[in-house]
């Protein structure tokens, strides 16, 4: 949308004329420096720079905005900065770079705009507050639309190589294999899971990198397993992947968290709460488990907090007792369950006390 905007603006003849663009990537410009010497670099204005030493980044942007002014300085070339990954410009220290922008932006001087690309829907929750009231709040939301026929035709699109491939030869050999893969149940059942999962072409764009890392000199081609492999190594449960990792305590304090939420039909919890239900399962399980101290058990409970498995509602204030704040539990039970299933040399009465009904309280 953005490209096909841009082209109908350079077809008006005064605005080709001094239009100038700037593009950044938050994946290449990581920090506001990069950003600025990139800014520097498409501007064409390294020469002005030179060994100039600047206090701080406004300092620098508005030296830079000011050397595009043209003769009679009532004039100047108007810069549109695209900022693709936009959400990823939100982590650079103290948002410089967007509040130096925002703020030009709005300024009658210099005809500046900004305009961030982002998959990410609570983007402006991100923004510091002096940032977002500078933000113009202008938003454009824009959603697929395609079938899953269409999705297969994007799908044979992004893998297939162009006629002017070198190779010939095996571009028609690669070629052809995209079109059976297409094709194939096997791809399609991955394809159609995705499809309904998210229709979002970077998540494709994901899948199809994992399989094609596969190819290699000797298996030259994609095939329906390398897809399948990609599939489950893309949708794997990030969260439950951290589950695997925790102490078998932390594990329990979990457990009793999902007890919890079963009792409650999840309503939030505190501490002193799932320490009362750890105890219920000890002093019937005492054998399978340690007599763990309650300082001990709220520290694998604040490791939980930590790795953002808990969440507590409100920010904790300095007088608050910790052992009340209010929390909410970051996994379904299929989470839990699935995981736990998976977990290396998990005692056998823990298992079954997360499987247990609740007639057991």
């Amino acid at each position: 949308l953005l490209n096909q905007a841009l082209k109908d603006l350079k077809e008006m003849k005064q605005v080709q004329e001094n239009l100038l663009e700037v593009h950044l990537n938050g994946l290449l410009q990581t920090n506001d420096k990069i950003a600025l010497k990139e800014i520097t670099r498409q501007l064409q204005l390294e020469n002005v720079v030179g060994d100039k030493v600047f206090g701080s980044f406004a300092e620098n942007l508005a030296f830079l905005l000011e050397a595009l002014k043209k003769g009679d300085r009532a004039s100047s070339c108007p810069v549109l900065f695209v900022l693709d990954e936009f959400d990823l410009f939100v982590h650079h220290k103290n948002q410089t770079l967007l509040y130096n922008l925002f703020d030009v932006s709005q300024s009658a001087q210099t005809p500046v705009t900004v305009v961030g690309l982002t998959c990410r829907q609570d983007i402006l929750e991100l923004l510091e507050k002096r940032v977002k009231s500078r933000f113009s709040h202008r938003q454009i939301y824009l959603l697929n639309s395609f079938d899953f026929r269409q999705y297969l035709k994007i799908f044979k699109e992004q893998l297939s190589l162009p006629d002017k491939f070198p190779d010939n030869s095996f571009a028609q050999r690669w070629n052809n294999n995209i079109q059976s893969l297409a094709e194939d149940k096997v791809v399609q059942d991955v394809l159609r899971n995705l499809f309904h999962h998210t229709k979002d072409l970077r998540s494709l764009h994901l899948l199809l990198m994992l399989a094609v890392c596969r190819v290699t000199v000797q298996h030259p081609l994609v095939t329906p397993a390398h897809l399948q492999e990609a599939s489950k190594h893309s949708r794997a449960d990030s969260k439950a992947n951290i589950v695997h990792g925790l102490s078998v305590l932390e594990i329990c304090l979990i457990i009793a968290m999902k007890h919890l939420n079963d009792v409650y039909e999840g309503e939030p919890f505190n501490f002193q709460m799932v320490y009362n239900e750890f105890q219920k399962f000890t002093q019937r399980k005492a054998h399978c488990m340690n007599n763990f101290e309650k300082p001990v058990v709220m520290k694998a409970f604040e490791h939980l907090l930590q790795l953002e498995l808990v969440k507590p509602i409100e920010r904790p204030s300095v007088r608050a007792q910790k052992e009340y704040l209010l929390m909410r539990l970051l996994l379904d039970n299929n989470q839990i369950m699935d995981a736990l299933q998976l977990y290396p040399n998990c005692p056998t009465d823990v298992k079954q006390w997360a499987a247990s009904s609740l007639s057991w309280l």
